[in-house]
């Protein structure tokens, strides 16, 4: 059994930052590929980042130079730094985990296991 608890969400303006957080437990975590994925209304959810179990990050490109994914395996919990924000990053964000070492798509089909979701909230 897999759990994923997501918080951090909120409001902020234009240009702010935020920093997610998602709590990971139920399984040896070091053995999974992460990732952090948005849905705003009407739009399909769409990878944002994703890290390994080695490491290796992968960025969607509206967002690389501007957010960062992290882990620290000994708390067990994956971080995602967003900086310089925009309305267009208004959406729920979700902490989603998959079997296996390494992360070959950031397509959101690939992964099994998800969190319930913080709200981003960009005001312009």
């Amino acid at each position: 059994q897999v759990q994923l608890v997501e918080s951090g969400g909120g409001e902020v303006q234009a240009g702010g930052a935020l920093r997610l957080s998602c709590a990971a437990s139920g399984y040896t975590y070091s053995l999974y590929c992460m990732g952090w994925f948005r849905q705003a209304p009407g739009n399909e959810r769409e990878g944002v980042a994703t890290i390994d179990s080695g490491g290796s990050t992968r960025y969607a490109d509206s967002v690389k130079g501007r957010f960062t994914i992290s882990k620290d395996s000994a708390k067990n919990t994956l971080y995602l730094q967003m900086n310089s924000l925009k309305a267009e990053d208004t959406a729920m964000y979700y902490c989603a985990a998959r079997e296996g070492e390494y992360c070959y798509s950031i397509d959101p089909i690939d992964f099994g296991y998800w969190g319930q979701g913080t709200q981003v909230t960009v005001s312009s």
